[in-house]
């Protein structure tokens, strides 16, 4: 079954979210500590992910481009009122309002789970070669994640696994198309600098986590498909 890593992958997203809720009473001291301290290893990650580029060059354009797109469209806010809409929808329904901001922790909890390479990775090997490997071993790492940022950030953690879902089973449903039009090199490329482009904005969203900066990496996004341009003109001239 083609979709059946990214269907794991967002069933442990659930599962860790709803786990977090039930947990959501450690003391604050604790919790903050412990996003603290995921905020920063998912900074490491980015980093880790950062210097894996061939050629920084490109992912330096993609970013500032894609950052110019994406503030122009100004993503994060369009990110941030589909989960203040869900939001108010659900404290309309329970009468109460909800602790922690559902926004803030869809927005958060997406962007984590859906930018690296083992989204791109997992799905094409699920979709090419019907090997969920990855995508199993990312959702776990995604349970774990999620359970405190759900603590943390509220039930909007959950919400992110469906994006998750749609991202990585489009990619698992087009593998066989990508791979019959793209050449091998340079599907190869744009992973390697996708990678690359995409720890930056982990690494941002890390230290956003720990909050030690604010930044709007939402609005980043479009920087990954500046790397396809980037790569497919490489390949083209």
């Amino acid at each position: 079954m083609v979709l059946l890593g990214s269907l794991l992958n967002a069933l442990f997203i659930i599962i860790g979210a709803l786990f977090g809720r039930l947990f959501q009473n450690i003391p604050e001291k604790m919790k903050e500590t412990a996003l603290s301290i995921i905020g920063l290893a998912v900074a490491v990650l980015g980093i880790q992910m950062g210097f894996g580029s061939s050629n920084f060059v490109i992912v330096i354009i993609s970013l500032v481009v894609g950052a110019v797109v994406g503030e122009w469209l100004d993503l994060e806010r369009w990110f941030n009122r589909f989960g203040q809409q869900i939001e108010k929808v659900i404290e309309r329904n329970s009468n109460k309002k909800s602790k922690g901001s559902i926004a803030e922790g869809f927005v958060t909890a997406t962007l984590i789970f859906v930018i690296g390479s083992m989204a791109i990775i997992g799905a094409l090997d699920s979709g090419l070669r019907h090997d969920h490997a990855v995508l199993v071993t990312k959702g776990i790492i995604d349970g774990f994640t999620a359970v405190i940022l759900a603590s943390t950030l509220g039930i909007g953690v959950l919400l992110s696994a469906f994006p998750v879902l749609i991202y990585q089973g489009a990619i698992a449903l087009l593998a066989g198309v990508i791979s019959t039009y793209i050449p091998e090199a340079a599907l190869d490329l744009f992973i390697q600098e996708m990678t690359a482009t995409g720890g930056v904005m982990i690494m941002a969203i890390g230290l956003n986590i720990a909050g030690l900066t604010k930044i709007r990496v939402a609005n980043l996004l479009p920087g990954i498909a500046v790397v396809g341009v980037i790569v497919a003109i490489l390949f083209i001239f």
